[in-house]
């Protein structure tokens, strides 16, 4: 198996129904993956239906990582990559499935990366999307463009499967060390008066943007030591300024 394939992980949000966990299961590992992580799922989400469904997916089923919370699960990955249907401006970079698969196996190669797959009634919350550096669009006919969870998790590896290696990404630092990145440049940021005092909408709207920026590029850990070390002497500077009495 390629390399890279075991740095893919299959990331189930708040699935709801066993038999789609089952039936993604059987398609991860149809395609040569081995990777299924769940974020809260049901109770006894591998009793019955669902181990005939994953079939000879069982093994994938059982050794399936599940966590309570998303960012948990999210910690060791450099690439977050999830999939919707809705478009909008605060979503951030949406490629169609093909263009996604490129950006998917080159970050791969080195990186460990996550594809999030949302619930079944109403897919990634607002709050999920943000954490996601990209977002996959799986192009669906207008008069049925919901596809069931399985079937979608089905066209993700297929497609991945298929995928060739054009370029390949360093190393890049995983989501745990860009969650420290955020927060320091937000309070720098709001030192230099960028971010307006008391307005929460463009506070927001600005590290939304700036995650959207790191998190489909990626950064080396050496970049982010820069950055936070650019942080550092702005703040320092600042500092200064304040003792001397200047503005």
């Amino acid at each position: 198996m390629h390399e890279w394939k075991n740095n893919i992980y299959f990331t189930l949000v708040n699935p709801r129904e066993p038999g789609n966990i089952g039936a993604s299961a059987r398609a991860i590992k149809n395609m040569g993956f081995n990777n299924l992580e769940l974020i809260d799922p049901p109770e006894n989400f591998i009793e019955g239906h669902d181990f005939w469904l994953a079939c000879h997916a069982t093994d994938l089923l059982k050794n399936a990582k599940v966590y309570k919370h998303l960012k948990d699960a999210l910690k060791d990955k450099a690439l977050v990559v999830g999939t919707s249907r809705r478009r909008g401006k605060k979503r951030g970079l949406i490629l169609p499935l093909k263009e996604a698969v490129e950006e998917i196996i080159k970050t791969a190669q080195n990186n460990r990366v996550a594809i999030l797959f949302g619930r079944e009634d109403r897919g990634l919350t607002n709050e999920e999307v943000l954490e996601c550096g990209l977002l996959i669009h799986i192009p669906t006919s207008e008069e049925a463009p919901s596809l069931n969870l399985a079937q979608a998790v089905l066209l993700v590896a297929y497609e991945l499967a298929q995928g060739t290696l054009k370029t390949e990404s360093p190393e890049f630092a995983p989501y745990s060390e860009l969650e420290s990145l955020y927060g320091h440049l937000r309070k720098t940021l709001k030192l230099l008066g960028y971010i307006p005092r008391g307005d929460k909408n463009m506070e927001e709207r600005i590290m939304r943007n700036l995650k959207h920026l790191f998190g489909r590029a990626g950064l080396t850990p050496w970049e982010v030591r820069m950055l936070h070390g650019i942080c550092s002497q702005i703040e320092r500077a600042l500092s200064n300024c304040e003792d001397k009495g200047q503005t």
